[in-house]
């Protein structure tokens, strides 16, 4: 019932921006934390930033300074702001929500967008 749709995903050089959106939609009463997450060529899956329901972000250490998450709630989407990209920005972006259904809360994921930084 629910899904989450990525978009922005794209090539740009290093010193470049992008920004992501995460749409999520169906059947949502409530969108607790949410989030953004990265995985490069033969490396794990990493937190990139968070951002829970009122507004309280975290951020990978690598990227402070450089990204913004943000949410509209009202619009049930989630952006994240890259500034600044260097090369070892490259990678799948996920965006990741936890979605209250009923009296859980439930983990959902997007497909994921590909970001490629490189001259």
């Amino acid at each position: 019932q629910v899904q989450l749709v990525e978009s922005g995903g794209g090539l740009v050089q290093p010193g470049g921006s992008l920004r992501l959106s995460c749409a999520a939609s169906g059947s949502i009463f409530y969108i607790d934390t949410m989030g953004w997450y990265r995985q490069a060529p033969g490396k794990q899956r990493e937190l990139v930033a968070t951002i829970t329901s009122d507004g309280i972000t975290n951020y990978a250490d690598s990227v402070k300074g450089r990204f913004t998450i943000s949410r509209d709630n009202a619009r049930n989407t989630m952006y994240l702001q890259m500034n600044s990209l260097k090369p070892g920005d490259t990678a799948v972006y996920e965006c990741n929500a936890q979605v209250l259904l009923g009296t859980e809360l439930a983990d959902y994921w997007g497909q994921g967008t590909q970001v490629t930084v490189s001259s």
